[in-house]
């Protein structure tokens, strides 16, 4: 029947009669045809990668390479949420809809900037330590005159597209685990389609759909078997649980195997296919997750880090591949999946594209899920390549669940590539990749336990990778981060030019057919660039840095160009906030950011980043007491405030805080949870008193180490 429609569509749009498909095409909603047709609405932006291909490829080109430099802010709006902002936003008939930290939504008046409505759905702060990377959204999906959002506490809602006022709402996760929704939904044929993540506490990884008009859920795709598959299980879900040993799936841990489906997703409406992307395991460390008779690692582990391919009527099984088999590095291949046709050895091929974190990028077969190639698009040490069955060709010594031994690995956990969006400009044959270089130390943990209350359950010692307060490895260390925009080529598998940026974690990616690509900067910059060439042709001090992708659109024939700006985002939060502050001092001022041609606006003069002086209490501690809490540090409390307390600007540096020299105050706040409405929850279900205040010695014992470095500087 979709294909049928496709058919019918791509008819209509070679006679050019898009304006005679009836009431479904009308400006009043959002239908099928409507979305089959989102490439060549030149005046909207109606679906989150603009077409159901998600490559982010725009016609407008009255904005283009001759006269870019005239760009100017046309308006802005600041938030009310000083966390990374990460939405794509959407514009239907002159409005703008988008979401904000904390899955609050907005609609303003595309041209003018004036506010039309605000909807908070009121996510319980408590929610924010179930959030691996920050409180952030990316976006929402559009069907008939509603629109749809996924909260961070788990929340299907459906929201009325004029007024934004509540239709229903649908809890999709079980609250009582770490589950949270980070991802924009996408919609096909009146079905919402919306994955989870939280693969780091310890769940297990579905993506579903909902009926657009009810919300009644229509049918659950698991992505790692449940531990009691029998004759009667789906066969894709009996043939995974071959790849997986031990006893973790289904058991008393509870920690569920992950394999999250929070971000990828893209849809070929003639094959009728939907693809999702497929995240890590749960723990990262195979050797617990999946022991052999040995205790190392074993097995492929289906389908985490997979490309999966499902029918949408029903959600049925198709094909997959797995990116990285038995993975143990957090290797997600949750990230941008984009579809095209190339053309190939002479063939024409339509394929699907994707840069996982592992570093290689991949060309497959988007009927067959055949793999095509497979090339680094970033420096990576483990693996030497993809053989001819693409599998990778691993380095043992990188196989951490194997040899039980501490390694540095490249990429690390953040990746090569993370959430950011590419781009594709069909006229240049490029994707446009937001890469970076940050390899991290893996060191096993001995006799690991999990945790399912709070804290992350990897099964690695996370504190492994602390930097030393010494001045000089510090700077050593900065000195491997890189960060850097790459046009790719993926026919040949080779980059035709890469701009380097002062570090990691920069925005996603819009090309145009004005010979344009935009891209925000971790260096507090908006700017465009030749999309042939690389070269800079325009920039804007955003005043902070910019992670969202850009987006364009027209009202009334003038072209827009809009990102929402706000640093955040799991760099931000779980890097150690020296290295951050020595590439691009960065903070948070979250705005939304629109310009045009002769645009006059201007945004408030920056205000100077200030910083409470490093001025601990004296470290009276034991060394055991130090020790013990720098481990129940690492372990929960990293995540959010980063590695060895070196906190960055979006949330407290813990070393500067005033709780330090007061046991009774910091035990009101960790133990008792005093400020669980602002995201800081309460500990008490994994930590007693005693480890909590050890903590606190801890932090007091490195903010000393850093007060005496600083001064020897």
């Amino acid at each position: 029947m979709r294909k049928i429609a496709f058919a019918a569509f791509a008819a209509l749009a070679v006679t050019g009669a898009l304006a005679g498909c009836g009431e479904k095409m009308s400006e009043a909603g959002i239908s099928a045809e409507r979305l089959l047709g989102a490439q060549a609405d030149d005046a909207n932006w109606i679906t989150y990668g603009r077409n159901y291909e998600e490559q982010r490829f725009s016609p407008l080109d009255k904005i283009n390479t001759e006269n870019v430099g005239e760009l100017g802010l046309a308006w802005s709006a600041d938030m009310d949420t000083a966390r990374g902002q990460e939405s794509t936003p959407l514009v239907i008939d002159g409005v703008m809809y988008f979401t904000t930290a904390w899955s609050k939504v907005k609609a303003y008046n595309a041209a003018t900037g004036e506010e039309i409505w605000t909807y908070d759905p009121e996510v319980p702060g408590e929610t924010g330590v179930k959030a691996c990377c920050d409180v952030v959204n990316r976006g929402l999906a559009a069907w008939g005159d509603a629109l749809f959002l996924g909260t961070l506490d788990g929340r299907l809602v459906k929201l009325d597209r004029e007024t934004g006022k509540v239709e229903w709402e649908k809890v999709t996760v079980d609250q009582a685990k770490s589950y949270t929704i980070t991802g924009a939904p996408r919609v096909i044929d009146g079905k919402v389609l919306i994955g989870s993540g939280g693969a780091e506490f310890g769940v297990r990884g579905y993506f579903g759909a909902y009926d657009a008009d009810s919300g009644e859920e229509l049918w659950r795709f698991y992505t790692v078997p449940g531990g009691d598959e029998d004759e009667n299980s789906p066969e894709y879900l009996r043939k995974a649980a071959e790849t997986w040993s031990g006893d973790v799936l289904g058991s008393e841990s509870g920690i569920g195997g992950g394999g999250t489906v929070w971000d990828a997703m893209a849809y070929d409406p003639e094959l009728d296919l939907l693809y999702v992307g497929v995240g890590n395991g749960s723990p990262w460390n195979r050797a617990y997750r999946s022991p052999g008779e040995d205790g190392t690692g074993e097995g492929d582990n289906l389908y985490l880090s997979s490309i999966v391919a499902v029918r949408p009527e029903t959600g049925e099984y198709v094909w997959h591949y797995q990116t990285t088999p038995g993975e143990t590095w957090d290797y997600t291949a949750t990230q941008h999946i984009m579809l095209a046709d190339l053309e190939i050895e002479g063939e024409q091929r339509k394929v699907l594209m994707q840069a996982p974190k592992n570093g290689f990028f991949y060309v497959l077969d988007r009927e067959t899920g055949e793999f095509i190639s497979g090339d680094p698009y970033v420096t990576l040490n483990w693996a030497t390549g993809i053989d001819e069955n693409g599998r990778p060709i691993e380095n043992p010594e990188t196989r951490i669940d194997k040899t039980g031994k501490p390694a540095m690995v490249t990429p690390g956990a953040l990746g090569g590539h993370n959430w950011h969006p590419m781009a594709f400009h069909p006229g240049e044959g490029l994707v446009y990749i937001p890469a970076f270089e940050a390899a991290m130390m893996y060191a096993p943990e001995a006799d690991w336990k999990p945790d399912v209350n709070r804290g992350f359950n990897v099964g690695f010692d996370l504190a492994a990778g602390d930097l030393p307060p010494d001045e000089g490895f510090r700077r050593e260390v900065a000195g491997t981060l890189r960060g850097m925009l790459v046009a790719w080529d993926p026919v040949k598998g080779e980059p035709r030019w890469t701009v380097e940026h002062p570090g990691p974690w920069n925005g996603g990616l819009l090309a145009t057919a004005g010979g344009l690509v935009f891209q925000g900067t971790a260096g507090s910059e908006f700017n465009a660039y030749n999309a042939a060439t690389g070269d800079k042709l325009w920039s804007f001090p955003a005043q902070t840095g910019v992670v969202a992708p850009p987006i364009t659109y027209t009202v009334d024939g003038e072209q827009y160009v809009a990102v929402l700006a706000g640093w955040g985002g799991a760099y931000a939060l779980s890097v150690d906030g020296e290295l951050m502050k020595r590439k691009a001092p960065v903070r948070n001022v979250s705005r939304m950011l629109v310009f045009k041609l002769g645009g006059t606006s201007a945004l408030p003069e920056a205000q100077d980043m200030a910083t409470a002086p490093l001025d601990p209490p004296p470290s009276r501690a034991s060394a055991d007491i130090i020790a013990a809490g720098g481990k129940s540090y690492a372990r929960y409390c990293a995540v959010c405030h980063a590695p060895g307390a070196v906190g960055s600007t979006v949330l407290p540096d813990l070393r500067r805080s005033g709780t330090l020299e007061n046991k009774a105050a910091w035990l009101s706040i960790v133990h008792d949870g005093a400020l669980q409405d602002n995201g800081m929850a309460s500990f008490k279900g994994s930590l007693s008193k005693e480890q909590i205040d050890a903590i606190r010695e801890w932090i007091i014992f490195r903010a000393n180490q850093d007060k005496v470095m600083s001064t020897e500087q």
